[in-house]
């Protein structure tokens, strides 16, 4: 595994560098990305963002400050895959459209999920632990299921009863 043509800001934090797969991507201050995680071409993670081990952020996957990313979190960025062209060529850099995936600032993404192409996740929303994410999220939005759908809005959601509630998560 290898980190190449990245700009990692010099308080980021990867906790085991022979262990990430990071290319041609921008890493934001005092970031963190865990174990076994890969980072393409073409992605931004902003400032003090926790990318979780055993995740995937595909080429034109952009998170705005203070995004949370749960272990196995899958991106994707193209809405009809495959490995050959009409007349049975193998498809080529060019014979594909990226369809950009946005994280709002202080978005949570559950371990599992997986985001579908082309969408937006809003500002301050969160995703459950196994959603599947086929469409917009908005602001605020708690989603979850298969497909995700709107359960609640973290504005209106009760704080937790005491420190013993949160879910705080290990290292990276």
């Amino acid at each position: 595994m290898a980190i190449t043509n990245c700009s990692i800001a010099p308080d980021a934090r990867i906790f085991q560098p022979d262990l990430v797969n990071l290319y041609g991507c921008s890493i934001g201050a005092g970031s963190r990305i865990g174990a076994f995680v890969e980072i393409q071409a073409g992605c931004t993670v902003g400032a003090r963002c926790k990318i979780s081990s055993h995740s995937f952020l595909c080429e034109g996957v952009t998170l705005e400050d203070e995004v949370f990313v749960g272990h196995g979190v899958m991106f994707t960025n193209d809405r009809f895959p495959s490995s050959t062209n009409p007349d049975g060529s193998l498809k080529g850099a060019d014979d594909w459209c990226c369809e950009p995936v946005h994280v709002g600032r202080g978005a949570s993404i559950g371990t599992n999920a997986t985001v579908l192409p082309g969408l937006r996740i809003g500002t301050g929303a969160l995703v459950g632990a196994g959603a599947v994410v086929t469409r917009d999220v908005p602001d605020h939005a708690i989603v979850a299921g298969v497909p995700a759908r709107i359960v609640g809005d973290r504005r209106h959601a009760p704080p937790p009863a005491d420190a013993s509630q949160l879910q705080t998560g290990g290292r990276a």
